[in-house]
């Protein structure tokens, strides 16, 4: 059970964090946001990033193994960097139409999901 705890908060942390990091590249298609200067877009990704800590410090205290969790650190890490490509994926074509996903981008994700394996074998 505290796996899927562990990956759920994890994946709310990297949507919080992907809209964060790469949100504010579409604030110039919103009018009230169009006109804000660096710091504004600084403070309100700041913002948003708050909830991305909201998520993930919990995500990492319940699933790592010495507070009874069920991952070591690098498990936790592996784990947070697959669900944050797979949030970044869907977030850019989503929101951003005019990029594409290309085939050395999918051999590059099949890396990391491999990186995974290697890494969670005993």
């Amino acid at each position: 059970m505290k796996a899927f705890y562990t990956i759920g908060l994890l994946i709310l942390s990297n949507i919080f964090m992907t809209f964060a990091w790469y949100g504010h590249l579409k604030f110039n298609e919103m009018s009230w946001f169009k006109n804000l200067g660096f710091i504004a877009i600084v403070l309100i990704s700041w913002g948003i990033a708050l909830f991305e800590y909201f998520f993930q410090v919990p995500a990492n205290r319940i699933g790592f193994k010495e507070n009874g969790g069920p991952f070591s650190l690098v498990e936790l890490k592996v784990i947070q960097e697959v669900i944050t490509l797979v949030v970044f994926t869907i977030f850019t074509t989503v929101l951003f139409k005019n990029e594409a996903l290309r085939w050395n981008h999918l051999v590059g994700f099949c890396f990391l999901v491999l990186a995974v394996y290697f890494i969670f074998r005993k």
